[in-house]
């Protein structure tokens, strides 16, 4: 069912995780992580696709508030630094910020409303070169899958 016109309010999950799904616990439930083949872009950026799900397909963000509802600002406002936290020493800098990006899958219809959208992002990541040079590709996607996996329960603690 559409939650206000063309994004629905699930989308099916977007086929096998690249790796073992991670578990996210939220409340009483118990959801899963997972990420697609990750890439490696001609800039030598790690990009990756990461979702959240449950039976019925990708949750949506809102699954992941509180019960009196969520915050006003968009869930990758906080679920960002908690994901760069998670990842502390993993990310490079580039001009004094870190070399990470964020972006939703499918934004919300409502923009008003952005945590009704499905918990879906894609990942673009600078990595520490030295961190990248030491680790095998599926260590990074590891490292980087449980990061996602306990941002998200971090910001369904708020």
């Amino acid at each position: 069912m559409p939650i206000l016109g063309n994004v629905p309010d699930r989308l099916p999950p977007p086929g096998p995780s690249y790796l073992r799904e991670r578990d996210v616990r939220v409340r009483d439930r118990v959801l899963r992580a997972g990420m697609a083949r990750p890439s490696t872009g001609p800039d030598g950026w790690w990009l990756g696709v990461a979702w959240l799900q449950d039976a019925d397909g990708v949750v949506s963000f809102r699954d992941l508030a509180s019960a009196a509802g969520p915050p006003p600002d968009p869930p990758l406002v906080r679920l960002g630094p908690a994901f760069a936290g998670e990842l502390a020493g993993m990310i490079r800098e580039e001009d004094g910020r870190l070399a990470i990006r964020l972006g939703p899958i499918a934004p919300p219809d409502d923009p008003s409303r952005p945590w009704l959208a499905p918990a879906a992002i894609r990942i673009a990541l600078g990595l520490e070169p030295a961190r990248a040079a030491a680790m095998r590709p599926n260590e990074i996607a590891e490292q980087i899958l449980t990061a996602f996996a306990r941002s998200l329960e971090r910001i369904a603690r708020r």
